[in-house]
């Protein structure tokens, strides 16, 4: 496990390792993908099984499935919504989680359904505390 991970300052972030970027664009849209910290632990991925556009995903619910060499792991949903798309070069590029996790590496996008669910999730600071505590 590497000590020093990327933790983005303008993401917010779940207890799960996911992160969450607010599309400035569109307020109401929101990119998501798992954090360095996750895929480090989770290892090389070679698969994903993410939800389909028009798909509804739930705060706190499994969404998706991500798996590696050594283990499948759940995706979890950071904020109630619609799926308003997927990253389909992942389907062919799975390791795009791996190489470029807040990039090229993002995984679904939603139309949320309450833009206030935002406070629940945790910012940079807080984020950094709690995989120092893993």
């Amino acid at each position: 496990m590497k000590a020093d991970y990327e933790i983005p300052d303008n993401l917010l972030y779940t207890e799960e390792h996911e992160w969450l970027r607010r599309d400035e664009e569109n307020p109401d849209q929101a990119t998501i993908g798992i954090t360095d910290f996750a895929q480090d632990n989770v290892g090389d991925v070679v698969y994903l099984d993410l939800p389909p556009e028009g798909d509804s995903v739930s705060a706190g619910e499994t969404c998706g499935e991500i798996e590696s060499a050594k283990t499948v792991s759940d995706l979890y949903a950071p904020v109630d919504g619609v799926v308003v798309a997927t990253n389909g070069d992942l389907e062919d590029q799975p390791e795009l989680v791996n190489d470029s996790p807040y990039g090229d590496g993002w995984m679904i996008r939603v139309r949320m359904a309450d833009a206030a669910q935002l406070d629940d999730l945790l910012d940079a600071s807080a984020y950094r505390t709690l995989i120092e505590e893993h």
